[in-house]
């Protein structure tokens, strides 16, 4: 059965996620972890986007992404992207095949409350799977660079995303900190504090 063609609008902002052939690992080590946040950020600079948010997690990964102009920049970035990391990731590890299952998952998000949403969704996995009890314990994803404690990838847009919440970026991170906190807690409905 064929699958159905992606509905890609340049320069929408999309959630994406790709996880690993059978679900297993697509990073061992810190070293695979570096390895694939360069390529997601070759790939961003490569095909024109900006990434608001990123999560690597060990069996899969999550971008939050806002698409340059034209139509097969979503698609052929991600098969870029993908195919660069896992020749080297097969390089490093001895190992031959697929390395991501099937295609990359995305969803078109609609509006800023949907996109801040799916951000949190993202930042928040390692919490969610019990590997750490708060995001910003995470290195692994963009939210310790939006808080301003870490550096991020070069093509992480950190004030793009900020001002969503607000135009002064104290007021911003503490909004951004609190509605990712709120997650913990239990299934939050509540939706985020848009541009105070």
């Amino acid at each position: 059965m064929a699958r159905a063609p992606r509905i890609i609008e340049p320069g929408g902002i999309y959630h994406v996620t790709t996880r690993g052939n059978n679900r297993e690992r697509v990073v061992w080590d810190d070293l695979d972890r570096v390895i694939l946040l360069t390529a997601i950020d070759r790939s961003a600079r490569r095909y024109g986007w900006v990434v608001l948010a990123y999560c690597l997690m060990t069996n899969h990964y999550h971008l939050v992404i806002q698409l340059g102009p034209g139509e097969k920049m979503l698609s052929t970035g991600m098969c870029w992207l993908n195919t660069a990391y896992a020749t080297e990731y097969n390089r490093r590890h001895g190992r031959i095949n697929h390395l991501f299952g099937r295609r990359y998952w995305s969803r078109m998000l609609r509006d800023d409350s949907d996109v801040i949403v799916n951000c949190r969704y993202a930042i928040n996995n390692p919490v969610r799977a019990g590997m750490v009890d708060d995001a910003s314990l995470w290195v692994w994803s963009s939210y310790r660079a939006t808080l301003g404690l870490a550096l991020g990838i070069p093509r992480l847009a950190v004030d793009e995303f900020l001002h969503l919440f607000s135009p002064r970026r104290e007021r911003a991170i503490e909004l951004w900190k609190e509605f990712v906190d709120t997650a913990r807690s239990g299934p939050d409905r509540r939706q985020p504090p848009l541009r105070e």
